[in-house]
């Protein structure tokens, strides 16, 4: 038996800095809540906390990966382009984050080159997980995610972090650095290269009665 299927399209955005803390944006303009934005932080003592901009959202992404602490914030997600460059504005409760990126790498252009009835097929994220494990250590685009629940990343695009800069609760977060070590919300991480991708999620809820 297979439970109902859950999409979410959007972007994800991963990227380290020099204090160790890493941070995980995921930016999801069509989803089954609506559009929404929403903030993973991995401080470096190993406390994972969420920021949701509603506590029905809090719940869903909760019981999909693992987290200490849940934040109900207002989040939001702006995307500017200065000098032709690709850049965001992240404001999530006490997160401030700007980050622009660099032009697609051969990954990138490889990967958006895929149909999209393709990127948003759970087969195709099956047949791109150990690739895309042996390419990027610590990525899985297949698992096991919560009790009960699978999940599927279909990327579509993937464009390089060149520059960020973070605020905590009024501090600065350092330099742009590798999100390592690797995250641990779930069953994989994020790029170790702070990245932007253009991905497809697919979440297979419990079967009802289970």
């Amino acid at each position: 038996m297979t439970g109902e299927r859950l999409r979410f399209d959007g972007w994800i955005a991963g990227v380290g800095t020099s204090s160790g803390t890493r941070l995980v944006v995921g930016h999801w303009p069509r989803s089954p809540f609506g559009a929404f934005s929403d903030v993973m932080v991995e401080h470096p003592d190993g406390e994972r906390v969420l920021l949701a901009p509603s506590r029905r959202i809090a719940d869903f992404v909760a019981a999909t990966y693992r987290f200490d602490r849940i934040e109900v914030v207002p989040v939001s997600v702006t995307a500017v382009a200065p000098a032709g460059d690709s850049a965001w504005l992240v404001e999530a409760g006490p997160l401030r984050l700007r980050l622009r990126t660099g032009r697609r790498t051969a990954l990138g252009l490889l990967l958006s080159a895929v149909p999209a009835p393709f990127a948003r097929s759970p087969l195709w994220a099956a047949l791109c997980d150990v690739p895309a494990r042996l390419l990027m250590p610590g990525v899985r685009t297949l698992g096991r995610a919560g009790p009960g629940r699978r999940e599927w990343y279909g990327a579509r695009g993937l464009r390089p972090v060149v520059a960020a800069d973070a605020l905590l609760d009024g501090v600065s977060l350092g330099a742009l650095a590798p999100l390592d070590p690797p995250v641990a919300f779930g069953f994989g991480s994020a790029p170790r290269s702070p990245s932007l991708v253009r991905v497809t999620t697919t979440v297979e809820l419990a079967p009802a009665g289970r």
